[in-house]
């Protein structure tokens, strides 16, 4: 959270701002000096705005609010997670991306690999054929499906709830859907 600072000195200080028949003027001096503390925090967030947008810039609390703001997907990155700042901090930076490829295969892969960091397995039924003549088969299954798996190393019943939301928002509006989360397989050292 941003307040004041100790010892921030204003970037534009307001005693030097005054007529000059204040600048001899201790107690208007020690007035103005009262309020330089309070608005240094203000100018200083000012001076450096853009760096509040990037979101590898940002303060954390800052970023976690802009993702709230734009609509980001942080559900699931808790503060306390080792690397949960930098999943926040992808997850904002990426959602501009994803809202413009929503309901498509690779905004479904996307939005899962920056959920879970990892690959989703995707099935669906859809398909595109190019023919030379008119009233060929349609491509794909007559019905519409999707399936995605995720496979985690330490999977539980909250990640499933968790990917079913994530799919249910980004899939097609029109698909039926069904999600799995399973258990990685484990490779032994050799």
């Amino acid at each position: 959270m941003r307040g004041s600072i100790d010892g921030l000195g204003s970037s534009a200080p307001l005693g030097e701002m005054l007529p000059a028949a204040f600048a001899d003027d201790v107690l208007a001096q020690h007035f103005v000096a009262g309020l330089d503390e309070v608005l240094a925090p203000i100018l200083s967030a000012l001076d450096c705005l853009d760096s509040y947008f990037t979101p590898s810039l940002a303060p954390v609390d800052f970023t976690r609010w802009i993702g709230w703001w734009i609509g980001a997907d942080t559900d699931g990155i808790e503060d306390d997670e080792p690397g949960s700042e930098a999943r926040l901090r992808a997850a904002v930076a990426a959602a501009a991306y994803l809202h413009r490829v929503r309901g498509t295969r690779k905004g479904l892969t996307e939005a899962v690999r920056l959920a879970f960091g990892v690959e989703p397995e995707i099935t669906e039924s859809g398909g595109s054929a190019w023919s030379a003549r008119p009233r060929g088969p349609a491509p794909g299954e007559p019905r519409p499906r999707l399936h995605v798996t995720v496979r985690l190393a330490d999977p539980s019943p909250a990640d499933t709830h968790r990917l079913d939301d994530l799919v249910a928002a980004a899939r097609p509006a029109h698909m039926p859907y069904t999600v799995q989360v399973t258990a990685a397989e484990r490779t032994s050292p050799k």
